[in-house]
């Protein structure tokens, strides 16, 4: 019944958004050099790899550092970019890979290959399910950038202590995974948004 929902939101979510899918589109590639989307490779369901989309918000080749973005106003992050990031607009063209079936609306946010082999065994149940645009996690951690910007080494912090908080919240969900839960996520990640 899950995917159900996927399939009907997420196309409903391609089709009414698409005017606003344009505008941040046009925006991106006049405010920046290159191109208006970006994608990378991450982990999905049973540890298989998959292209997850986004709007660019960074600078051409910023990836080639470090992977997590730290404080308010990373230096890698363009003019419009801050903006699209601070509205989660960037996140929009996942509803794609939620359409194609690589992920879900809801689910543990899928983690590049680097962090996914630093799990323990407990810790890979998450990858048992679906990877989703939005979480337990993602809601309680929305300010993770700035929290990471106030610390001597970010990636050591995220690693240590943000992941395996991020994993033990989302075993969570896992365990007590149904409609209602995945409606109320739903529900919360727009409310952090609008608060935002």
């Amino acid at each position: 019944m899950i995917r159900f929902f996927d399939i009907l939101l997420s196309s409903l979510g391609l089709i009414l958004l698409s005017p606003i899918f344009l505008i941040i589109y046009v925006v991106i590639r006049s405010s920046s050099k290159g191109p208006g989307f970006y994608s990378q490779k991450r982990i999905g369901k049973h540890g298989r790899p998959f292209r997850l989309y986004k709007f660019r918000t960074m600078r051409i080749g910023s990836d080639k550092g470090r992977l997590i973005t730290v404080g308010g106003k990373d230096s890698r992050i363009t003019k419009a970019g801050f903006y699209i990031r601070k509205y989660k607009l960037d996140e929009l063209p996942q509803l794609w890979n939620v359409l194609i079936g690589d992920m879900s609306l809801v689910g543990p946010r899928p983690e590049v290959e680097r962090y996914v082999k630093l799990y323990t065994p407990s810790q890979r149940v998450v990858l048992s399910v679906k990877p989703g645009i939005t979480d337990y996690a993602s809601i309680a951690f929305s300010e993770e950038n700035i929290i990471l910007g106030r610390a001597k080494n970010p990636e050591k912090m995220y690693i240590q202590e943000i992941m395996p908080k991020k994993i033990e919240i989302n075993l969570q969900y896992i365990n007590n995974r149904n409609l209602k839960e995945y409606f109320k996520i739903i529900f919360l990640t727009f409310v952090k948004i609008l608060k935002h």
